[in-house]
């Protein structure tokens, strides 16, 4: 049986150690529930050109038990599968832990995105909702922002004759 060099042992002991530091480091790190974020609203802007804008309105949620602070928004909203809008904001604010908060985001949809979604609302019978996915990056925070994915529908008012609450004879 051969006997380790002082080299060798050394080498093991450093290499200890440091897995040591580097469960200690990984254990000492904040665990943080993802944020929520669900679109809450749509209002639209003046547009530029063939450009539609609008205030994407969404309600974020933290639910963990530290604060969320952000510096700056960034997403993409897709509807029916095919994207829409896009925007960015450099707002900056601050969700209480188990708290809540609307952040407005400015977004550009081109005309032809647009033109695109009512072609594909055309038809037979004209959908009640709209599935979306909103995708993007909650900047900020201790390591350098929370990228989200989002999904959910969009309800459409319905379309057509208004109909009267009071049945006349």
């Amino acid at each position: 049986m051969r006997a380790s060099s002082p080299r060798t042992s050394f080498r093991l002991l450093l290499a200890a150690a440091g897995a040591v530091l580097a469960l200690a480091g990984c254990a000492g790190m904040e665990s943080r529930d993802t944020p929520r974020l669900n679109v809450v609203d749509l209002e639209p802007l003046e547009g530029q050109g063939l450009e539609l804008r609008f205030n994407l309105k969404l309600r974020l949620q933290n639910p963990g038990e530290t604060p969320i602070d952000y510096d700056g928004i960034a997403l993409e909203l897709e509807l029916n599968g095919k994207p829409f809008a896009s925007g960015v904001s450099a707002q900056k604010g601050s969700v209480p832990r188990f708290g809540e908060a609307v952040i407005g985001v400015p977004v550009s949809v081109s005309a032809f995105s647009a033109v695109r979604q009512v072609i594909g609302l055309v038809g037979d019978k004209p959908p009640e909702a709209i599935p979306y996915v909103l995708r993007g990056k909650l900047a900020g925070g201790a390591l350098g922002g929370t990228r989200f994915t989002e999904t959910g529908t969009l309800n459409l008012p319905a379309i057509g004759p208004a109909k009267s609450p009071v049945d006349s004879k």
